[in-house]
């Protein structure tokens, strides 16, 4: 993949996603020590930035692949961006979901019309079940990570970023199943080449950060409030992961509550756990980003405002 597969990505998707802000805060540029650009994918359609992967990958499809629909399983965002982009373009979405996906994030895919399927809440389960709704339907499958097109329209996000902020010195971005960071490592490394790319995962849910050590893909429990990134990388994202990443920290559950609470108190945005793992890596490792222009790509705000983190600690 090249940054000409992101520019295509960027145009096909223009007409259907939001062009998000990028937002600073004075009072956490001292708190940590580093210049921060916030780019608000929480402001995106559907909540997240999974609405740019999606659209791309829908809208690429040829008129007799995208006919029967199309089919992906996920845990929310990436979900409900599929069935969006599919009632856009006016084909069925089969959305196989774990069944303790939050249910905001449920009620979301229905509210685009995607057809709910549940499932056990384990990767093969999800993987099992999409494959037999695929084979009843003839849909074809986007993958909410392990897709090209997928990649391709995730990393317009940093090309928008860097649009507005070309100077950055450290893009970070979090990391599940790779996509977003791939994405973004293509589009920094073409754009910003002096620039270093950071991956933010969970301790809790560190395979990401394992695998780039071990130099394969690692796969270990995940236990964390980011429900979004409990998924591991797939073979393309790891590929580009390998050869662009400058490194992948990590960041505690308490951290990350934290920094979803500070992201609120301060710039007045709603950001859901996985999208404050960035931020939370900030603050827990200000060495590495002191002094320091930094892209924080805060990736998604949908949050069950009923069960806030914080409430319960």
């Amino acid at each position: 993949m090249t940054i000409e597969d992101l520019r295509q990505a960027q145009a096909r998707i223009r007409p259907h996603i939001r062009r998000t802000p990028v937002l600073t805060s004075t009072l956490l540029d001292r708190e940590t020590g580093a210049r921060l650009f916030f780019k608000c994918e929480n402001f995106q359609k559907v909540g997240a930035f999974k609405s740019r992967g999606a659209c791309n990958a829908v809208f690429s499809l040829t008129d007799a692949e995208a006919k029967p629909g199309v089919a992906t399983h996920s845990s929310g965002n990436h979900a409900a961006a599929l069935a969006r982009a599919a009632a856009l373009r006016g084909i069925a979405a089969h959305i196989v979901m774990p069944q303790n996906s939050p249910k905001p994030k449920q009620a979301a895919v229905a509210g685009y019309g995607g057809r709910i399927v549940l499932c056990e809440p384990t990767l093969a389960a999800r993987e099992r079940t999409c494959e037999s709704v695929m084979a009843a339907t003839g849909a074809t499958l986007i993958h909410p990570y392990n897709d090209e097109r997928i990649i391709a329209g995730q990393g317009t996000a940093a090309i928008e970023l860097l649009e507005e902020v070309p100077d950055l010195d450290i893009v970070i971005a979090p990391v599940g199943g790779g996509g977003l960071l791939s994405g973004t490592a293509l589009a920094v490394k073409a754009l910003r080449p002096g620039a270093r790319v950071l991956g933010a995962e969970p301790a809790q849910a560190d395979d990401a950060a394992e695998s780039m050590q071990a130099g394969r893909i690692v796969s270990k429990p995940a236990n964390t409030i980011a429900d979004g990134l409990r998924t591991m990388l797939g073979d393309r994202t790891f590929a580009i992961l390998k050869d662009n990443v400058d490194g992948i920290a990590t960041v505690s559950e308490e951290g990350i509550v934290s920094a979803m609470r500070r992201l609120w108190e301060i710039m007045k945005i709603v950001v859901e756990p996985s999208g404050a793992v960035p931020f939370g890596v900030v603050r827990e490792h200000p060495d590495l980003f002191a002094g320091k222009r930094v892209g924080i790509i805060l990736s998604g705000g949908n949050v069950d405002l009923d069960a806030l983190p914080w409430m319960s600690r």
